[in-house]
């Protein structure tokens, strides 16, 4: 895969190994002004991939790096996920520009850089996670339109198994899959933008609760 370098000098030394990739949209009008904000030392926000929309990858940082593009976030009782993910932004308007589908040859390119990542690194399919996932209570991103089953056609990503029934305690089951549950409301409204995105309602409902045990049995 050709990739641009691009470096950012927001970015330090990892305190742990790698283990996780986080994918988020850039929520800026085009691909150059969400790249030279992530160059801009000013901002101290970076990642190591930028993908366009035509599919151009660009890296910058390197992966044994920290980049810093998840903040304050939590997953499967870890924190500081920024020491131990590669983050990756794929080009979009996202909900402050007018949130549009991620184009083929912009997933297509993802999935290729991840299926590199997971080359280099020890990365099960329960932490190839959204934004949204890790930092419920201040993201949407990669948002309710980014293909997760797609991801997972390909081996990459959690998708729920089915048949396994209604799992009986949604905050028990939020937590178990790997969401922090401090605000119920929003692990559930981060849940169901990934798995349930047709029903974003902070409701869980009986498909919602098959959904949680269909992810349970899936890892």
């Amino acid at each position: 895969m050709d990739k641009i370098i691009s470096p950012s000098p927001n970015h330090n030394e990892r305190l742990c190994p790698i283990d996780t990739v986080l994918l988020h949209y850039t929520d800026m009008e085009s691909a150059q002004r969400a790249i030279d904000a992530l160059r801009n030392p000013l901002s101290q926000v970076s990642c190591h991939y930028v993908i366009d929309e035509e599919g151009q990858v660009y890296t910058l940082v390197e992966e044994r790096k920290r980049a810093w593009h998840a903040g304050k976030s939590f997953w499967q009782g870890r924190t500081d996920l920024n020491s131990s993910s590669v983050g990756i932004e794929l080009v979009n308007p996202g909900h402050s520009y007018g949130y549009i589908p991620f184009s083929d040859s912009q997933i297509e390119a993802l999935i290729e850089l991840l299926l590199e990542i997971q080359s280099r690194w020890e990365i099960p399919s329960s932490r190839i996670l959204g934004h949204s996932d890790v930092a419920p209570r201040r993201k949407e991103d990669p948002g309710h339109l980014f293909p997760w089953k797609r991801l997972h056609q390909k081996g990459l990503g959690l998708w729920p198994v089915e048949g396994k029934g209604a799992y009986p305690d949604v905050k028990e089951g939020l937590s178990k899959i790997g969401y922090e549950t401090i605000s119920l409301p929003h692990a559930l409204l981060a849940f169901q933008r990934h798995f349930q995105p047709h029903k974003m309602d902070g409701i869980a409902d009986d498909e919602t609760l098959a959904l949680i045990a269909g992810l349970i049995s899936d890892h």
